[in-house]
């Protein structure tokens, strides 16, 4: 299928109820957005997002990403990221088709395709490729289920499955695969990234986040960067300004029960690291959530 095709299709698949289209076919979504937008701060867990039309700038970490019409963002591990919609309007928004990366259906793999998996150097776990026949079409396919729940229940699994394997084996799925080999780095991390998502109020103790990696201090600090692009510190702090952004915009009491409530002991403290992580102060953001 070309990737007009595929483009035509998502575009009928976008104007269905979005409630109705998730209980039909659950790994899919089309994020729609009518106006371009300042950065946002967002935790992106396993997905491949294919551009549909607009364009969007990510940052992670030291990487600067840019993404348009037909290119394709897969990542690997869970990852807070920056991003802005550079070109939207009402008359063409900005349509991204996202679908969930499952991990189950990936280790469900391995005993098939084991043998054929190595440790891909350089790696990263936010890849960006343009969209390739070998999943789109897959894609097309589940997508295409949109009609029929019974076709949905009965196929949608087998073609999720062959759409991971797809990624799984293509030049983008490197920490992919990197991730489902025996004892990898890459899966060492992703245990520590679990440890900080749940922990990521308390203090870090990088100690500790490496004996959960099974790794020296060092060589967790070295791989934790490979990986994700960003210091464990960092990593850590990323998160509590996602939250605490969330917090601010829900309407939180006050600027400093908000660092208190994601782990900071100083309201100064608070205020400096979110204002350089958003480029405004968070009294400012919780003014306008007023």
């Amino acid at each position: 299928m070309s990737f007009s095709s595929f483009q035509t299709l998502c575009k009928v698949f976008s104007t269905r109820d979005a409630q109705e289209m998730r209980a039909i076919l659950p790994a899919a979504h089309i994020f729609q957005r009518n106006e371009t937008s300042t950065f946002e701060a967002v935790v992106y867990n396993p997905v491949i997002c294919l551009i549909l039309q607009g364009k969007k700038e990510m940052r992670v970490g030291d990487q600067v990403i840019g993404l348009s019409e037909g290119t394709a963002l897969l990542v690997s591990h869970d990852l807070p990221v920056t991003s802005k919609i550079t070109e939207a309007s009402p008359e063409n928004p900005y349509l991204a088709l996202i679908l969930s990366i499952d991990l189950g259906i990936l280790r469900s793999l391995y005993e098939q395709v084991g043998d054929a998996l190595t440790d891909t150097q350089l790696a990263k776990s936010l890849s960006v490729s343009e969209a390739d026949p070998a999943w789109l079409d897959p894609m097309a396919r589940y997508i295409g289920l949109m009609d029929t729940l019974l076709d949905a229940q009965v196929l949608g699994p087998m073609i999720l499955k062959e759409i991971h394997f797809r990624l799984l084996m293509s030049p983008i799925g490197g920490m992919l695969r990197n991730l489902l080999a025996v004892d990898s780095h890459a899966s060492r991390i992703s245990k520590s990234i679990q440890r900080i998502r749940t922990d990521f109020r308390r203090p870090l103790v990088v100690g500790e986040l490496a004996q959960v990696a099974g790794m020296s201090q060092s060589s967790f600090h070295e791989h934790f960067k490979s990986v994700t692009g960003t210091t464990p510190l960092q990593y850590q702090k990323d998160l509590r300004m996602i939250e605490a952004r969330a917090l601010l915009e829900r309407g939180v009491p006050s600027v400093s029960v908000a660092g208190f409530e994601v782990g900071y002991e100083s309201p100064t403290h608070f205020s400096r690291d979110y204002s350089r992580k958003f480029g405004c102060s968070p009294r400012n953001h919780l003014a306008r959530a007023s």
